[in-house]
């Protein structure tokens, strides 16, 4: 490396070494989950937001002494820790909020306590997050009026589409390429799993690519390595060319193999 890349590099690396930490702390996700508490810092000088996932904010409860406004709307509420002005003979003085708070977020049916924490860092998006007994109703309510032939189209179908609801419970996908007879020559790897809780269900999206021609058949895949539990299989198709790629659907009674 010659002399002035080093130094422009070495430049870049002090600036980043002196940026305070409220530089980096925007980019970090805040999750909170109900009937917990969850230690959170929000913004004292900016509006700060909360996003209910899968329902609304139906109330937010703090206490009224504090200087605090809050607003809220459908899915989101906003937070603002007011600023305290004082003149002093023209003098204006500006006093920012730093003592905690808690806040009781009624979101989706369930109760988030909030402990907060103001700071001079930018606003802060806090995403509060079903719990489990939250998505097992929603999927009961989603799913629980079909037929099982009918729930097995509307997984399908939300997998294919990539639209999968925000109750159904992402897993890690497996690692490696999975070898199945009959698939000689052709990769079958693991792109997506999800657990379907209050419907006893799981499914698991796989993608299949083959370095010559083949055809296939779902009855290939009815095979223990994709589960002792399978009831339905899905391809998005049966004729398969070097560098395409298939996607199979895989819906299971009970979880994950």
């Amino acid at each position: 490396m010659r002399k002035a890349e080093f130094l422009q590099v070495a430049a870049i690396a002090l600036a980043l070494a002196t940026l305070p930490a409220a530089a980096f702390a925007q980019s970090q996700p805040i999750v909170a989950l109900p009937d917990q508490s969850s230690a959170i810092r929000l913004s004292n000088r900016d509006i700060n937001h909360l996003i209910c996932v899968g329902g609304e904010i139906e109330d937010v409860k703090f206490s009224a002494e504090k200087a605090i406004a809050v607003e809220r709307a459908g899915a989101d509420a906003w937070v603002k820790f007011l600023v305290k002005e004082t003149d002093d003979a023209g003098q204006v003085t500006r006093s920012f909020v730093t003592a905690p708070s808690e806040f009781f977020v009624a979101c989706n049916g369930a109760i988030y306590p909030l402990y907060a924490e103001p700071a001079d860092i930018p606003a802060q998006t806090v995403t509060l997050v079903p719990g489990t007994r939250q998505r097992a109703q929603a999927n009961s309510e989603l799913l629980g009026p079909l037929v099982e032939e009918e729930r097995a189209v509307s997984i399908t179908l939300s997998l294919l589409e990539d639209r999968i609801p925000a109750s159904f419970t992402d897993i890690a996908p497996r690692n490696g390429a999975l070898s199945l007879p009959g698939l000689d020559g052709a990769d079958l790897v693991e792109r997506r799993a999800v657990q379907i809780e209050g419907a006893g269900l799981s499914a698991s999206e796989y993608l299949i690519r083959a370095a010559h021609p083949i055809q296939l058949d779902e009855r290939l895949f009815l095979d223990a390595a994709l589960g002792s539990t399978i009831f339905a299989i899905t391809l998005d198709r049966s004729d398969l060319k070097p560098n395409e790629t298939a996607r199979l659907i895989v819906i299971r009674r009970g979880e994950q193999p």
